[in-house]
């Protein structure tokens, strides 16, 4: 039986990686990961490439804004919009399989309209990609599970419309926080989740990422069930650790979260 595969998103490491690129993915192969989801990659895909190569790195899966084409605005405000063609060409570079739209605004999300939008032009960008020999996909946080669509939460609703090829990662932490149980949820969302994202922390009522907690824990430390999501799915592709925000040194709650799911995964 096949396991999924430890991975990191590397806006964990946004900051440290500005600053000493090289660097700060070496630290990650010393902590024992060999897969990373790449973040921010247009703009330096080939320094990347060079440290990936140095370090036997792969990053199969990638964020990047797909479905908005301008004005769009993060929460942390670090993504750019380029062309979809450099996105797809710079995934080609670092041989990216998966490009996946980490961001869609709340207010992008209020209506079935909204959520029929959102789903047409992600479909329109798995046809791009495909050219490419590409697939996309979807990454949440809590208002796609809080807004309801005629009493379902707009992240079902919208999987419901998206073209087969579209894949789905689901970010344990966002989508509990939301309202979701995440062991119903990706029994619901079946085969076409890619990755789960595995952040972990106390949940307490108001968590959103509109205002970012600051109490973000290692993996296995805190109230979401990430044991329970990886028990009842043991053959995710991908585990894909990710702090939107941590107190601690960065490196060593990775490490932490890397040794909870070596343990947990066996």
């Amino acid at each position: 039986m096949s396991k999924p595969e430890i991975s990191v998103q590397l806006y964990s490491i946004h900051a440290q990686l500005d600053a000493d690129l090289d660097g700060s993915l070496r630290r990650l192969f010393e902590i024992g990961l060999r897969t990373v989801e790449a973040f921010d990659f247009v703009r330096r895909a080939d320094e990347l490439k060079k440290s990936f190569d140095a370090y036997g790195l792969s990053a199969p899966t990638a964020h990047a804004i797909l479905i908005e084409n301008e004005g769009v605005a993060t929460p942390d405000g670090l993504l750019s919009v380029p062309p979809a063609e450099e996105v797809f060409a710079a995934a080609n570079t670092l041989g990216v399989q998966v490009v996946i739209d980490p961001f869609v605004a709340p207010s992008r999300w209020a209506t079935a309209d909204d959520v029929q939008r959102n789903a047409e032009r992600l479909n329109a960008s798995a046809k791009q990609a495909a050219e490419f020999g590409l697939k996309v996909g979807y990454h949440n946080h809590d208002h796609e599970f809080a807004t309801q669509i005629d009493g379902r939460p707009a992240l079902e609703v919208f999987a419901g419309l998206l073209d087969p090829a579209v894949l789905l990662e689901v970010d344990l932490y966002w989508a509990t926080a939301g309202g979701a149980d995440p062991v119903a949820l990706l029994e619901k969302l079946g085969d076409r989740v890619i990755a789960v994202h595995i952040k972990d922390g106390p949940m307490r009522p108001g968590i959103t990422a509109a205002d970012m907690p600051s109490d973000q824990q290692p993996a296995g430390q805190g109230d979401v069930p990430l044991a329970a999501v990886l028990a009842a799915n043991p053959e995710l592709p991908y585990a894909v650790i990710e702090f939107d925000h941590y107190e601690g040194d960065i490196f060593d709650g990775i490490a932490q979260s890397y040794r909870f799911l070596t343990d947990t995964l066996g």
